[in-house]
């Protein structure tokens, strides 16, 4: 990431040119945050594809709603990456939302994944490339659950009143998820912590 990314004076003068929705201030805001905005957006989506449209929705939104951003309340690098992130899983979490209609929740067997979820030595080792090859690998109700709250620390009431699911629901995603994540692990016998899962 350049280091023009920390440059408050650049950032605000790129935002207020967004405000005046002027293109080249769009395109230069978009080249600034595009790899931080997919690397969000790989979490929550399955596909390459999917986190690129993902993404392009994404920045739609924010040269929409530019206006809303308050750059004289803080710190403007940080709150706006914090801005950008929110949107960018919001969106995601939208386009997850709309896959669900037109496709049935992928249901794992009780007994492939019937190992308690006691503590996870194997995925706290995991580089975050490998863990987001294996995050990948969930289906989306899982994925998206796991993301919020593990990466993103999203509470399970949170969690819940984003997705539209009960506490109940979240909690047993997320054991669901990490039990998947583990078998995953338990499966690829050549992966360097396989040995380690429960």
């Amino acid at each position: 990431m350049p280091h023009t990314d920390h440059d408050p004076e650049m950032l605000t003068a790129l935002l207020a040119g967004c405000r005046r929705a002027e293109r080249d201030a769009q395109r230069r805001l978009y080249g600034l945050y595009y790899s931080f905005a997919m690397s969000i957006c790989l979490r929550y989506t399955r596909t390459r594809d999917e986190a690129m449209e993902a993404v392009n929705d994404g920045f739609m939104k924010v040269f929409r709603d530019v206006s809303r951003f308050d750059v004289a309340r803080h710190e403007v690098s940080g709150s706006f990456r914090g801005w950008l992130k929110r949107i960018m899983i919001h969106t995601a979490i939208d386009q997850y939302r709309s896959q669900e209609k037109h496709q049935h929740q992928q249901e794992l067997t009780d007994a492939a994944y019937a190992e308690a979820d006691a503590g996870n030595p194997a995925l706290d080792n995991l580089s975050y490339e490998e863990l987001l090859r294996l995050i990948q690998q969930l289906s989306p109700a899982y994925r998206t659950v796991f993301n919020l709250y593990v990466i993103d620390g999203y509470t399970h009431e949170e969690v819940s009143s984003q997705l539209g699911i009960s506490v109940g629901a979240s909690k047993s995603n997320l054991s669901k998820a990490r039990a998947h994540l583990k078998y995953i692990l338990k499966k690829t016998s050549h992966h360097a912590y396989a040995g380690y899962v429960g």
